[in-house]
């Protein structure tokens, strides 16, 4: 009896032994290894939407400082940012590159409506994770035909109609101008709008301008509105034309309630340019912590980040939402690499980015918690209505659902 038990025993072991590097066993695709972590990226250095290459560089230094402190799981990253200026072509360009010769693990951060639409297809039949895009279309948040790609921002379409909401609720017979961007970006935020507004939206927008990101100014565009006689107006714009839309309209006297998108709601690098003091009043939403509220002095993660502006990317403006918004994109992506473990497969990467829990990104307002699941994508289900006083926004009314 005692010869069977050992001889049990001793398979059982052996078992084990046989099972545990089984366990323990590293997965690694093209671009990850036991010392790298390769993630690529384009971004808008150069060209009409510049003001957002900041988020690059944000990036690029806190990767910078997580590898000085270790990495991910004893891993470095290797973050490969290039230029596309905000031109399609030159992202397909780019993203072939990063993909077929580079051979990163991911793409992360990739800037824009109309660069990210330009590659949507070509990562997805790759089956190259594009996460946590720089863009609120709604298309990202489509995982049964483009399982491979996750954005970030919440939904511009359910933005667009949480304004139109509140006009509808707190000016009904407001006669609404809109000045729109001529892409998907500002199609998606148009739209929302007008479901928000519902069956008046026709009524109530008596007038709608639109300009290309390759234009100069759009002061011609706002001079028009103005004549409409609209008493409400819903700035549908990148950083540049935000700041050239606010300083226009306090040059011809107009007085309407102003709605900016939240994309530029940026104090450092939208409402400092255009004029503070011509900015107060505006309405916008905010789901991420501003570098620039007083608030916010004593919080431990805008130390962090301030820390690391003033060590590693001094040039910047820590008052910069894009700025911010960098740190926690980079916030959430190292959340899910942690969660990967030693599975560094493209295919668990995006397992991870669609199983996140209730997670409180330490940028992002408290309370505000990343949820995904593998039928839904969209990160954020609330945001912040606020006003901007002359020096910072402030919030009004309780958080709302954005979806």
């Amino acid at each position: 009896m005692k010869k069977r038990q050992f001889t049990l025993t001793a398979l059982c072991l052996s078992i084990a032994a046989f099972a545990m590097p089984a366990s323990a066993q590293k997965k690694y695709d093209p671009g990850a290894s036991d010392t790298e972590i390769k993630i690529g990226q384009t971004m808008p250095y150069s060209g009409p939407a510049s003001a957002y290459g900041v988020i690059g560089k944000v990036q690029a230094a806190y990767f910078k400082q997580l590898n000085e402190q270790g990495g991910v799981n004893g891993r470095k990253i290797n973050f490969i940012t290039l230029d596309d200026g905000y031109s399609p072509p030159k992202t397909v360009e780019m993203v072939r590159r990063l993909v077929e010769q580079d051979e990163v693990l991911l793409l992360m951060g990739t800037l824009g409506t109309p660069p990210n639409s330009a590659i949507h297809k070509y990562v997805n039949a790759k089956k190259m994770p594009h996460m946590f895009l720089a863009t609120g279309a709604s298309k990202w948040n489509d995982p049964k035909n483009f399982p491979w790609t996750i954005g970030f921002n919440p939904n511009y379409h359910s933005e667009g109609k949480l304004y139109g909401q509140h006009i509808l609720a707190t000016k009904p017979n407001a006669k609404i101008a809109v000045l729109v961007q001529n892409d998907d970006y500002g199609k998606d935020y148009l739209g929302g709008f007008k479901d928000g507004l519902g069956a008046k939206a026709a009524s109530m927008i008596v007038a709608q301008a639109s300009y290309e990101v390759s234009d100069p100014t759009i002061d011609s565009q706002i001079v028009t509105l103005k004549g409409s006689g609209a008493d409400t107006f819903f700035n549908i714009t990148t950083p540049k034309f935000a700041a050239q839309a606010i300083r226009k309209i306090d040059d011809v006297g107009w007085k309407p309630t102003h709605y900016l998108n939240q994309v530029s709601a940026s104090v450092g690098s939208v409402l400092k340019p255009a004029g503070l003091d011509k900015s107060v009043g505006l309405i916008s939403m905010l789901y991420i912590k501003d570098g620039s509220d007083p608030k916010w002095d004593n919080d431990p993660t805008m130390k962090d980040f301030k820390a690391l502006i003033k060590k590693y990317t001094p040039e910047v403006s820590p008052d910069d939402a894009n700025a911010t918004y960098a740190y926690s994109v980079a916030q959430i992506m190292v959340h899910v690499l942690k969660q990967a473990g030693d599975n560094l497969t493209r295919e668990n990467i995006m397992k991870q980015a669609a199983n996140i829990k209730d997670f409180q990104v330490p940028m992002v307002l408290p309370g505000v918690l990343a949820n995904t699941t593998d039928t839904d994508f969209a990160l954020y289900q609330t945001m912040q209505l606020v006003k901007f006083d002359g020096k910072n926004w402030v919030d009004f009314g309780k958080p709302v659902a954005v979806k």
